[in-house]
């Protein structure tokens, strides 16, 4: 089960606003509002600078608001266009069979066309009419043009879509039954066309009767998003409030009263033998045939999981589905997970290319935001879209490496790869549960499979890879900046046991694992009360896994040396709602999980203000003090801070999988800070008992909270554009130069960090940190400029979009870091390393 924050948003009820996440207004229509920019205007009149602004700037708002408003009423227009041409294509066989019903070979009886196309005219008539009315009013457009008596009129009509969606599945159960008995009426309904609509410049493709008496019941579930999107860009003062404000409280008074009755209607099947087979779950996922990995849309029915795969549309086909193999649930088993991970040879992806094409997303994100602000549109726009899909794609492809393997009865195994144990767990969970009740196997012939896949189409929930090309740059890029979660404890364990959380977080469409809490010990309660910075990058949802931990008993009861196995026992999630960036109080979320509670707080800080340096105002301690005067102070070449977290962690870390990038407890983290800034000679003693990646936090917040950045403002750009260059040995020349420019503490630490980070990456079979990752990590944090340099946005109120200059800046910081790393020609062997630890000034 999914935990919600204890915060009623902005912005309408609670059911309002999940109306609005759950019905997205997404149709057939290829038009989309763009985005418009109101041009700044400087004040004439100094003496009243300040009004004249404000004044200009609540004008601007609201010319932006008028415009938006036509937009969004001619984007309905070409919805409303596609909508008439579906139900046009109902229409077109509906007289010819009228008049064959009264020859002497009919194909079907008046009684069954009546009920396939029941009320089909009726909605045909309303939104021609509904059309006819609004083109020319948006046609002759002024910002007092009125059309909510229109909007209001369609509202009205809603009853005709009450008897359409009550006579649905029996109109359905006809269709089906006469296709069977009457080839002629079964060739008819999977051969009808759509008119091309004016924008679509395509030959109409196929699509089936089935199809097309799908598309008013679909239709009815979008009906208050577009009047809550119309009524958003509506002026209080607009005659049309009111009456848009009417339509949108009849439309939800009429979607909530038929909402809970489309969904299973929608998901259910009729089976040869007059059976219900419904689908349960549906989602893409990567199969792994013959250390080849294959992207297939995975089904899960009542009584059989079905693998199948998108056929490419060619010639202007409908969308179908090729069944690759099926397994009735009777006789699906599973392998067990430590199995399966040690008997499949994962084919490994480098994190090098993984990134690769992060970066290469985010550009094209950026690309494509331009493009629509500059209101280009056309083919360019296609085309960036179009390499976007087939990046975010290829990710999706390479990236999970977690494996989830099944077996038919006569023991062929299939195996999908996840991200984590949270999508392995459940899909196992879901098919489990339906095993339990009685199922019988069987086998499909070649024609069921057909009409199964070819169900599919229709019943599938999951539309897209599950990345962000969907998706509104505006409104569903997630949140970017850093998490601050409290685990405070747990209830509802049956029994004693050593128990732990890992937390997780989306990033470009999968999930990553960002920090562990300690294991507590023989507890039916634990109380961990530990807190953790996470970083987010676009991030949607946080997920909570609670683990249960198991020691060889023969072994001493110390994680360290004791052998251990783990399995989970539950799991949940939160959704980060983009609210939380709003304030910055201590969100309050308990979390259920099949009996079992975990109580979480969370904090938000968008990332213009988590990474946001602050000039040095002190001159005792260590955080926050410029690296001169500590190393001055300290008669050092290198902080002692950052020598002492590096020797500990090269003394136990280095084979600490995620050191670096799993978060350590940030009590600990702020202890340890406390420690270093009062001098207290025990830090060491403190260390030593410490989680290694609490550690590894304390050495990333030094550099993070350093008034200037280690590679200094004043030779930041440079950096930036040096890392451009495109003749590599310019590029080297520059870079290193460069890199000898910068004060000798600043140099001699990044050295000393540079040599440490290589010996960590050494060891990336064992810690999974590779360069690309630990420049990830350290990137941002060693090169962000100071606020006056920084070109991050500075509007507090906004999740940061990743298509913004503030994330191309970040990448190009890590590109700056990762180009060191990989660079051989940099003196860091040990001797340099030691004279560097040992050495001290007089």
């Amino acid at each position: 089960m999914d935990g919600s924050l204890c915060r009623t948003p902005p912005g309408g009820t609670e059911e309002q606003r999940t109306q609005h996440e759950l019905m997205p207004y997404i149709d057939d229509s290829p038009s989309s509002s763009p985005q418009l920019s109101a041009k700044s205007h400087s004040s004439r009149d100094t003496l009243s600078s300040a009004s004249l602004d404000s004044s200009k700037s609540n004008e601007l708002d609201l010319e932006k608001g008028l415009e938006m408003r036509k937009w969004v009423l001619s984007a309905i227009l070409a919805s409303e266009e596609t909508y008439l041409s579906h139900l046009e294509a109902l229409l077109l066989p509906m007289k010819p069979l009228k008049a064959a019903a009264t020859t002497s070979q009919p194909v079907l009886t008046i009684q069954q066309i009546e009920t396939i196309f029941f009320k089909v005219p009726e909605l045909y008539e309303i939104h021609k009419e509904f059309y006819d009315a609004l083109f020319p009013r948006v046609q002759k457009w002024s910002h007092q043009q009125r059309v909510g008596d229109l909007f209001q009129k369609l509202a009205s009509q809603l009853g005709v879509y009450r008897a359409f969606v009550d006579n649905y599945e029996v109109a359905m159960e006809t269709a089906e039954k006469c296709c069977q008995a009457n080839a002629q009426f079964a060739e008819i309904s999977e051969n009808l066309r759509a008119r091309s609509t004016r924008e679509s410049k395509e030959q109409p493709a196929k699509t089936s009767l089935e199809a097309l008496l799908y598309k008013p019941v679909d239709r009815v579930t979008r009906s208050t998003l577009v009047l809550h999107d119309l009524l958003k860009h509506t002026p209080i003062g607009h005659p049309d409030y009111p009456l848009l404000q009417d339509a949108l409280r009849i439309s939800q008074n009429f979607l909530s009263s038929i909402n809970e009755e489309i969904t299973p209607r929608r998901q259910l099947m009729t089976v040869k033998k007059g059976e219900n087979r419904q689908l349960l779950k549906d989602s893409f996922m990567v199969e792994l045939v013959e250390g080849a990995r294959k992207l297939r849309h995975v089904f899960l029915f009542t009584d059989l999981l079905l693998c199948a795969k998108l056929k490419k549309q060619i010639g202007g086909k409908s969308q179908q589905y090729d069944c690759k193999w099926y397994i009735p649930l009777a006789d699906l088993t599973f392998q067990p997970l430590d199995e399966a991970d040690a008997a499949i040879n994962i084919p490994l992806i480098q994190d090098d290319e993984l990134e690769a094409m992060k970066v290469k997303i985010s550009q094209l994100k950026s690309d494509i935001q331009r493009e629509r602000k500059a209101s280009k549109g056309g083919k360019g726009l296609e085309r960036l879209r179009k390499k976007l899909s087939e990046q975010e794609s290829m990710l999706l492809l390479l990236s999970p490496s977690m494996a989830f393997r099944v077996h038919n009865r006569n023991g062929k195994g299939y195996t999908f790869l996840t991200w984590s144990d949270y999508e392995r767990a459940e899909w196992g969970e879901h098919i489990r549960e339906q095993q339990k009740k009685c199922i019988k196997s069987f086998s499909l012939t070649s024609l069921e499979i057909q009409m199964l896949t070819n169900s599919c189409v229709k019943l599938q929930t999951v539309h897209r890879v599950p990345l962000t090309i969907g998706k509104e740059d505006d409104e569903s890029s997630g949140l970017y900046g850093f998490l601050n979660v409290i685990v405070h404890s747990a209830s509802g364990f049956q029994q004693s046991s050593n128990l732990f959380c890992t937390l997780e977080v989306d990033s470009f469409g999968y999930f990553v694992n960002k920090a562990k809490t300690r294991v507590y010990r023989n507890t039916t309660e634990p109380s961990w009360n530990e807190e953790f910075e996470i970083e987010l990058e676009g991030s949607q949802t946080l997920r909570i896994l609670c683990y249960e931990k198991f020691y060889n008993k023969n072994r001493p009861l110390r994680e360290d040396i004791g052998e251990s196995s783990e399995r989970m026992v539950a799991k949940g999630q939160v959704q980060l709602e983009p609210q939380l960036v709003i304030g910055k109080d201590w969100q309050w979320s308990v979390v259920s999980m099949n009996g079992i509670e975990v109580k979480l707080s969370i904090k938000f800080t968008s990332r213009e203000f988590s990474l946001k340096r602050l000039p040095s105002r002190k001159q005792t301690g260590v955080f926050g003090v410029k690296i001169g005067v500590v190393t001055k102070r300290e008669r050092s070449k290198v902080p002692y801070i950052v020598r002492q977290c590096v020797e500990e962690i090269e003394r136990r870390g280095m084979e600490e999988v995620g050191i670096y990038r799993v978060s350590g407890v940030a009590t600990d983290i702020q202890a340890l800070k406390n420690a270093y800034d009062s001098n207290n000679k025990d830090v060491a003693i403190m260390m030593s008992d410490m989680d290694v990646n609490a550690i590894a936090g304390t050495l990333k917040l030094y550099f993070r909270e350093l008034p200037a950045p280690l590679f200094t403002d004043e030779l930041y750009p440079n950096f930036a554009e040096g890392i451009a260059l495109s003749d590599p040995v310019a590029k080297e020349s520059c870079m290193l130069n460069l890199l000898l420019s910068l004060p000798e503490p600043n140099l001699l630490t990044f050295l000393f960090l540079l040599d440490h980070l290589k010996r960590v990456a050494e060891q990336e079979s064992q810690n999974k940190m590779s360069l690309h990752n630990l420049a990830t990590v350290f990137g941002p944090t060693l090169l962000r400029p100071s606020e006056k340099d920084s070109k991050i946005p500075t509007n507090p109120t906004q999740p940061i979009s990743m298509a913004d200059s503030w994330s191309l800046e970040v990448m190009s910081q890590v590109q700056v870091l990762l180009y060191f790393l990989q660079l051989d020609t940099i003196p860091t062997p040990d001797s340099k390393r030691q004279s560097i630890l040992f050495s001290t000034e007089v």
